[in-house]
């Protein structure tokens, strides 16, 4: 049973271990995770590399993975299908490809079959997988393949022109897969290839503690960084998400949104549910497409659902109809504050609440709404069995309810599990990040009289303003309030008199672009005053035609602060 239900999570973060058990060598036991089944049936037990060779008793009938192309095209792949295709996998990285355990191999692919069997690929041979969104650049491909090292790149016919044209510039990059239909000159071809692999392998006896994956930041405050997880931290770590917060069973259909390039396909579209037993269900959707999303959970037994905030809050406004999604009970969204009147929207149109989490590529679920908890719409819920969470001050003390300071995670004398190894070759930053006995996630944030955390904002995001201290996302949650405010960002501007001032960035519906705009701004002001504290109105206001954003959609409000200031 979820902790959550049961009312105590205190007790289960006692209960919650995420010490794998090791053999003589120090590498992990084959018997780690178990792969639970709704009848309570005996599991077998495997490595996480070999949770697609397991059987669970008597399963459900959903596949391990099912994948649409929106096209009519279909996957649909029992663990078992997974556990041969991977294997078939593994043998081409180690064979045609001449990797070693503990080489770094790129995978720039969109949602698509191949992308999933690369990751149980990697972990059954010991190499480091290294993902990477679609929609880098050149430049962008460049700056990894330098900065890992990587030995292998795996990616389609699309991004393979902008690799042939770094290629020579990373020397350490020795074996190319495309996967296509054509070949491709200095390629090889994965998809011929997995036709004549041979599926007998053997999984690398990895431990425990060496590196399993490495993912680079969003890049929202400088350079993307390269964030360290190893077979635990990630490989064990992630079952706390799947148990406590996605709330899955080997009976459900789990369908995340987001970019295979981003941690939170690791979090949500692997290992969660995989170490549940769950199936995984993916949708090609090259880009984000409201219609496409509503049509599918209307159409597939789909019962967990993941997404964006941004992605719920355009689901709501194209959702003319209110759809009927009969198989969905649990919504989540991560990788952003979810503004309180999308969740009330998504509440009134479907029945069912949205589950906030908080995390960050550096770790799994920090906090969270769990089933069964009151929801505070607005807060991040309460900490994760997996971490202890406190609100510190500047010196590392432990701020009482109430109090703003810096979210932390205890790792002294115990680090816990779910947390990343190290900033790969940056050891200043990665000191940066400790504060006495925790590790400082960069966020600021307060704990309420009940326990529940609430975010304020990134830590160099906060505006002081004639000495009242803003974040900016409670004044970009009054703005979304408004009818004529599509996105907006807000920014610390310079004032002679307060210092700085809250200057709102809105990129307007359309239609009211053609309003008067001194007005608009005029009305739009008086709005957040009467939604908000009046001092946290935006006295500056500029409307643009979109916002700068990272490639994984998260908004640079760095970028648009240092134009402000550097105009001084």
């Amino acid at each position: 049973m979820c902790p959550a239900k049961c009312g105590s999570l205190a007790l289960h973060r006692k209960e919650f271990k995420c010490e794998p058990p090791l053999s003589k060598d120090g590498s992990v036991s084959v018997e780690i995770l178990s792969v639970k089944t709704s009848n309570k049936a005996e599991a077998s037990s495997c490595h996480h590399a070999d949770i697609t060779s397991c059987q669970a008793g008597k399963r459900p009938s959903n596949p391990a993975f099912w994948w649409i192309n929106g096209n009519g095209e279909e996957v649909r792949w029992s663990f078992e299908d997974l556990g041969s295709l991977s294997r078939k996998f593994a043998n081409i990285l180690t064979e045609a490809c001449a990797l070693q355990r503990g080489d770094r191999v790129i995978v720039i692919l969109p949602r698509i079959p191949e992308w999933w069997l690369a990751n149980i690929a990697c972990m059954r041979t010991g190499t480091v997988l290294i993902p990477g969104t679609t929609q880098l650049t050149q430049k962008d491909i460049l700056y990894r393949l330098q900065s890992s090292k990587a030995k292998c790149i795996i990616t389609n016919e699309v991004l393979a022109p902008a690799v042939d044209a770094v290629a020579s510039e990373c020397e350490n990059l020795h074996s190319k897969l495309i996967v296509s239909q054509k070949p491709r000159e200095g390629w090889e071809n994965l998809k011929e290839m997995m036709k004549h692999a041979s599926d007998n392998h053997t999984c690398v006896k990895t431990k425990h503690n060496e590196m399993m994956a490495i993912f680079f930041t969003s890049g929202t405050s400088g350079s993307p960084k390269m964030t360290g997880h190893t077979h635990s931290s990630f490989g064990l770590g992630l079952s706390v998400n799947g148990r406590f917060w996605l709330d899955l069973t080997p009976s459900d259909v789990m369908w995340n949104t987001s970019d295979t390039g981003w941690a939170k396909s690791a979090w949500s579209s692997v290992f969660s549910p995989w170490i549940q037993g769950a199936c995984v269900f993916a949708h090609y959707l090259p880009r984000f497409e409201p219609t496409s999303i509503l049509q599918t959970l209307c159409k597939f037994p789909i019962t967990v659902f993941c997404s964006a905030p941004t992605a719920y809050r355009m689901l709501v406004r194209n959702d003319k109809t209110s759809s009927k999604f009969k198989s969905l009970k649990h919504c989540l969204s991560a990788g952003e504050p979810i503004n309180p009147e999308v969740t009330e929207q998504w509440r009134n149109k479907t029945g069912l609440d949205i589950y906030e989490g908080y995390g960050q590529t550096e770790t799994v679920l920090i906090c969270g709404n769990f089933k069964g908890m009151k929801i505070k719409p607005g807060s991040m819920g309460k900490p994760s069995p997996a971490f202890d969470v406190k609100i510190l001050d500047a010196n590392g003390n432990v701020l009482p309810p109430g109090q703003e300071g810096d979210i932390g995670i205890q790792v002294l004398p115990n680090r816990p599990c779910g947390l990343f190894t190290h900033y790969i070759d940056d050891p200043t930053k990665t000191a940066s990040t400790l504060r006495g006995n925790f590790y400082i996630t960069g966020d600021r944030g307060y704990m309420d009289e009940d326990g529940y955390f609430w975010f304020v904002a990134r830590s160099d995001d906060i505006i002081l303003s004639s000495g009242y201290r803003i974040g900016p996302f409670e004044v970009e949650c009054a703005l979304s309030e408004h009818p004529a405010v599509a996105e907006s960002a807000v920014v610390s501007s310079p004032d002679p008199i307060r210092g700085e001032v809250v200057k709102a960035f809105i990129v307007l519906n359309p239609d009211y672009k053609s309003h008067d705009q001194e007005q608009l701004k005029k009305e739009i002001q008086e709005h957040v005053k009467k939604t908000t504290a009046p001092y946290k109105y935006p006295r500056k206001v500029e409307f643009i035609q979109e916002l700068p954003k990272t490639v994984s959609g998260k908004i640079k409000r760095k970028e648009l602060k240092k134009t402000e200031w550097e105009t001084i």
